[in-house]
């Protein structure tokens, strides 16, 4: 039953989503739009501070079911990359933070955690659905944008990290 609502709730927010223009989606090559979003801290955490690194942009919500695949594989680039200037910086667009509060017990993150109840951050991207990432390059551009997650494409991704982090400054 719950999987059937999660179902239904993740195909709704498509359908809302998908009234967004792809015309206006972010794309490879432009400036990545800033955002600064609490932490569970509640302190924020503003994208124009990590200028100069490699940030790992991921829209997620707890009712997302390949956004639990994907938490592992954040939590190890951000374990193998942090210390060469790549940061993953994870986006939660639940309306209740005690959703995602039980999620990330599930799932914890061990990469920065941002919380956008308002959906003003996955607004200014265009995101079209859960989970959406954006590989954002030391200047602040948009490198790569990926919808969904997909095991077969974490080689592709990582590579591209890894090309950006060799990239000269």
């Amino acid at each position: 039953m719950r999987t059937r609502y999660l179902r239904i709730a993740c195909a709704a927010l498509l359908l809302a989503l998908g009234a967004i223009s792809g015309a206006d989606a972010v794309g490879v090559g432009e400036a990545a739009p800033e955002f600064s979003l609490p932490a569970a801290s509640g302190k924020p955490i503003a994208l124009d501070s990590l200028r100069g690194q490699v940030v790992y942009v991921d829209f997620w919500a707890s009712w997302c079911g390949p956004c639990r695949r994907s938490f592992p594989w954040m939590n190890d680039i951000q374990q193998r990359y942090g210390d060469r200037g790549f940061t993953v910086v994870a986006v939660n667009v639940d309306k209740k933070r005690a959703d995602a509060d039980r999620f990330l017990q599930a799932n914890p993150a061990r990469f920065a955690v941002v919380y956008d109840p308002d959906g003003k951050a996955p607004l200014a991207y265009a995101v079209a659905g859960m989970p959406s990432s954006y590989l954002i390059d030391r200047s602040g551009k948009v490198a790569a944008v990926e919808a969904g997650f997909l095991d077969e494409r974490t080689a592709a991704r990582e590579d591209a990290i890894r090309s950006l982090l060799a990239a000269p400054r």
